[in-house]
Order: C-alpha cells, then structure tokens, then sequence
C-alpha cells in the first residue's frame, strides 16, 4: 500500500483543477476558463486498492493586485511544503514565460512537469514546449490533456510511484474533504463565472449563511451596486439561471436561495476575506 499528498501549482488557467477533477474522476473542484477561480486549496483523494493519493488543488500564483491576491499565492506557495510531489503544471498552448520561471524558482528539484492542453496543440508545439520545459531542470515531463484524459493514466501511474509505504489517510469512499455548504457555494460561483465579464469575476464571492435541509441560502457578494444589477441580470434572468443549473447538482428537493450584497472594496479588506475563510 502507497500513499501520500501531492500538490498542483502553476499560473492561473493551466488546467490544474481540470487535471484534478480528471485525475479523481469526479468533480471535485470548479472549473471555469476565468482566472483565479481556485481560491482556496482543494483536495481530492484518489482511492485504488493499492495506493491513496490526496492531491491539492491551488490557487494560480500571479502578480497580486489586490490583498486577495497576495492571500492566493501565499495559499499556493504553502501546499509546496511538506508533500510527497509536487505537480507543476504549465500550458502547451503557451510559451514557458517568466511566470513559469518564477514559479519554478520556488519548486523542489524533484518537482514533475506537467505540460497540459496537448489536444489544443500541434506537435511540433508540444516538442517545444517540452523542451522549454526542460530547461527548468526538473526531474520528469509529462504531457496531457486534462480535458480529453490523453496523457492522464500514465501520469497517475508515475505518481503513485513516488509515493511511499503508508496508510489511507481518508476512508476508501471519500473523493473530496470539502465542507457540503463550502462546495454548494463554489457551484454557484462556478455558474456566475461562466456568465460574468471582464472585471467581474474577481469582484464575486459566495457563501453559505443558512444550511437548515432542504433551505439553502447563499449569498453573493459584490465590489459595487452597478455589479448587482449585473449578477441579478435583467427581471432576475441571471440568478434564475444559476440557481437551476446549481439545483441539478445537488441532491432531490434541494432549495436554493440566492441573495446578492454589496460588500465594498471586499477583496482588498482584511476582514472582510476572514470572514469568507480566505
């Protein structure tokens, strides 16, 4: 018996919460093509008969602008520490940049590349995104498709590998360690997102502040007024939306009631992103 922690990092959008869900083989952390919609670190445990790997999903470390920033990257930086592997996923679609770089500076030398998006990318695009990768001097290279699972078993293989003689951490039937009303508010957001623009993503924030089955209230908090109107959507289209697309995730007769407030300036305040655990 194999097991132990493995932690994803990488800039924002490389796919590490794409790769996890693909890894698990469940959905266990929100995807969405904006970036930093991973704000917290998320595990998922992969259970085999042989090996139990939790893997931890992390924020995508960035030039911060704002308090929140600065917390995402130093929730990222901390899931390096004290883990079995360390996954360091970059895009194929993309040059290996100076974020890279930055990042890599910070990683262990026995750190696994992982070059994601290879369905999106030519050949001869991927041969030289491997080569770039390469030169980061770490121990392996793996190129995948989070999205098409190309790539992904071998991967796992590789990781469990790495790991050492040791018990399961989590029961056999635990996918996720995340708190029910924690997620229920991470599926909303993830529907807001798939809506919001520009600016606004960075400006949303959900949670729960009821949980009395089959009740369920959630709030949505916003910078300004004028980002209201916008999550509300016009005679309430917008909330309508999300909120069925999130009651077909959860369990039959669940009530969903969705609330939007105006918290100022939310995500440059110290308290204000205690009070939202960030």
């Amino acid at each position: 018996m194999r097991s132990g922690f493995a932690t994803l990092v990488g800039r924002p959008n490389v796919g590490k919460s794409t790769l996890l869900n693909a890894v698990i083989g469940a959905k266990v952390s929100i995807v969405s093509d904006k970036p930093q919609t991973t704000r917290t670190q998320v595990r998922g445990i992969l259970n085999r008969p042989d090996a139990q790997v939790v893997f931890v999903d992390t924020p995508g470390i960035h030039k911060p602008r704002t308090l929140l920033g600065e917390r995402l990257n130093q929730t990222a930086t901390e899931a390096v520490g004290d883990v079995d592997v360390v996954l360091f996923v970059v895009d194929a679609t993309g040059e290996v940049g100076r974020g890279d770089q930055f990042i890599a500076s910070r990683l262990p030398a026995d750190a696994m590349v992982v070059v994601n998006k290879v369905d999106l990318s030519q050949p001869a695009q991927i041969a030289e995104r491997l080569a770039q990768a390469a030169e980061l001097e770490f121990s392996e290279y793996w190129p995948v498709s989070a999205r098409t699972g190309e790539g992904v078993a071998e991967l796992v293989e590789g990781i469990i590998s790495r790991m050492p003689p040791g018990p399961r951490y989590y029961p056999e039937d635990t996918v996720s360690d995340v708190p029910e009303a924690f997620w229920v508010a991470e599926l909303v957001r993830e529907q807001l997102l798939a809506v919001a623009r520009e600016e606004l993503p960075h400006s949303i924030a959900c949670r729960v502040t009821e949980w009395e089955w089959p009740y369920i209230r959630c709030e949505i908090l916003v910078e300004r007024d004028s980002q209201k109107g916008i999550v509300i959507g016009k005679g309430g289209t917008v909330l309508k939306q999300v909120g069925e697309a999130v009651r077909r995730q959860l369990a039959d007769g669940a009530y969903l009631d969705l609330f939007v407030k105006v918290d100022k300036d939310w995500q440059r305040r110290a308290k204000a992103l205690e009070r939202l655990g960030l």
